[in-house]
């Protein structure tokens, strides 16, 4: 397994601290924060360690509270709200000095048949072929904020491929992208992990995806850009180290918020997990 990817199974993994209470490390982007992604794969790992191996979870609902800070450790606790039948319902808690950064609540399920229908995949390039984030950015580097070049530039867990749309836009675009991902090394068969990396890897350039239509990027000075809320339903089995695409659309944007939804298939066409955010866009006055 690669070092990076390695490196982010290992946070994903947690620090036992407690019954139903577990620490996690966070990884430094480049941001000066935490990353969303890094905190929603943490918390859904917090949650299924508390669940039975057998319920897999289908959905998940959290809130960002705060901004992480990249240098202290997160306290993740657990609680265990239903153990039903067929269900099991679990919220999880992120600290950070004593303050609440942010907030899941996963539902867990026993695997069972049932009717069946989905949207169809998109008509899109495949990813061989396509350039990856970093060949683009290589292109343009001058077009990146010189403190976070060097970061943005270095090897990555995830492997990215745009299909479709831009990823550093000089202008007003049609409000939706898509983009093609895997992990950059084979992963073990363990159902958990997938999920906590997909979830790890739906935050990635999917907020941005509202700034689009408005010709502005999250590097454009005086623009404040910040995950307010995030979804994920995952409707079928997939694994993370095979290509998945991320298809992304943004509906509305007002009040200094906006609304992005997305869904995932995988590479034979089946819709493996839908997403949606709310973010802040706020543009400063000074």
């Amino acid at each position: 397994m690669a070092l990076v990817l390695d490196q982010l199974v290992t946070l994903l993994a947690l620090e036992r601290a407690g019954e139903d209470r577990f620490l996690g490390q966070s990884q430094d982007l480049g941001w000066g924060t935490v990353f969303g992604g890094q905190v929603l794969g943490q918390a859904l790992s917090a949650a299924a360690q508390t669940v039975a191996p057998d319920r897999l979870c289908h959905s998940l609902h959290a809130y960002f509270l705060r901004p992480g800070d990249v240098s202290s450790p997160v306290e993740y606790a657990v609680d265990r709200l239903r153990d039903g039948g067929s269900f099991t319902t679990r919220r999880v808690v992120a600290c950070q000095n004593g303050h609440p950064i942010f907030e899941l609540a996963a539902s867990f399920q026993l695997e069972e048949a049932g009717l069946e229908h989905q949207d169809a995949m998109p008509v899109l390039p495949p990813p061989e072929g396509l350039p990856g984030e970093r060949e683009l950015m290589a292109r343009s580097p001058e077009r990146l904020p010189s403190s976070m070049r060097e970061r943005l530039m270095a090897e990555r867990p995830f492997e990215v491929r745009p299909a479709s749309g831009e990823l550093m836009p000089t202008g007003p675009l049609p409000p939706s992208r898509a983009v093609w991902l895997k992990t950059v090394a084979e992963l073990p068969d363990d159902v958990a992990l997938h999920r906590s990396l997909l979830a790890y890897a739906s935050d990635h350039a999917f907020l941005t995806t509202a700034l689009l239509p408005h010709g502005v990027s999250w590097s454009t000075p005086r623009m404040q850009v910040a995950s307010l809320d995030h979804a994920v339903w995952f409707h079928r089995p997939f694994r993370v180290d095979q290509w998945l695409l991320h298809v992304m659309e943004s509906p509305a944007s007002h009040g200094g918020r906006g609304l992005v939804r997305g869904s995932v298939f995988s590479r034979d066409g089946a819709l493996v997990a839908s997403t949606s955010q709310e973010g802040l866009i706020r543009r400063k006055s000074s």
